[in-house]
């Protein structure tokens, strides 16, 4: 239990922006991160929850932009960071040495400044035209798409050059992030109809952006969950938000 408990802290640590109130590090721990990114969603998706349940009496511009920033700033844009160094390497059209070299280049493209651009537009569209928002599948979204992730991370093969090279938490980790998937995708739904359904699409909106990053590259990393994160995360909103 210690180690699980380590192994969420360690998450938090990583993945979040914001302080985290026990920090320590526990290398047996370490295979047990992904399977608690879900825990992790759930304060990303409860911090975006709240401001959309505190703050409509914005100017509905200022609201917009809010809850479009949310789970980029819980996360201090990390997985931001990542949808845009893929969106450079794969959007070059090169050969797949040289876009995994895009990949890990620091410097930032004019294809991840554009697809940036249109992200950011994009989902403040979305909030600006959403009127009342269902909080429950908007607090869900985040948990379910990085039980994805965390899935993905465990069970399809990893880039040579990955930090999740040579990760594994057995099939028992592979089963709890599963579930949590599950767990998280349908319990809306459950209750909420057809907007219920967003955090479904939104591992739907992970699985095919992961696909699509791993099909160009190779496989998975960092950067390409990072990607498929914030797509997934994107499909939910735009689901939530147009079947209101």
């Amino acid at each position: 239990m210690n180690q699980w408990i380590s192994a969420f802290f360690m998450t938090w640590g990583m993945f979040l922006a914001i302080p985290c109130p026990f920090r320590r590090w526990d290398e047996k721990a370490r295979p047990k991160m992904m399977v608690c990114l879900p825990l992790v969603g759930g304060i990303v998706g409860g911090l975006w929850a709240l401001a959309a349940w505190a703050l409509p009496g914005l100017p509905p511009a200022v609201y917009a932009l809010v809850l479009a920033a949310v789970p980029w700033l819980a996360t201090g844009f990390l997985h931001l960071d990542g949808f845009m160094d893929v969106c450079d390497a794969v959007l070059s059209r090169r050969d797949l040495e040289t876009r995994r070299k895009i990949l890990k280049d620091s410097h930032c493209g004019a294809f991840a400044v554009i697809c940036l651009g249109l992200l950011l537009l994009a989902q403040w569209c979305l909030f600006f035209s959403a009127g009342e928002i269902p909080l429950l599948p908007l607090a869900l979204i985040p948990v379910a798409v990085r039980a994805c992730a965390g899935f993905a991370v465990l069970s399809l093969r990893p880039l040579a050059s990955s930090q999740y090279a040579g990760l594994a938490a057995g099939n028992r980790g592979k089963k709890i992030a599963l579930a949590a998937m599950a767990l998280a995708a349908s319990c809306s739904t459950l209750w909420m109809g057809p907007q219920g359904l967003a955090p479904l699409v939104g591992c739907l909106g992970y699985w095919a952006a992961a696909w699509y990053g791993c099909k160009q590259l190779g496989g998975i990393s960092g950067d390409i969950s990072g990607f498929a994160l914030t797509l997934g995360e994107f499909t939910g909103v735009a689901v939530l938000i147009l079947t209101r």
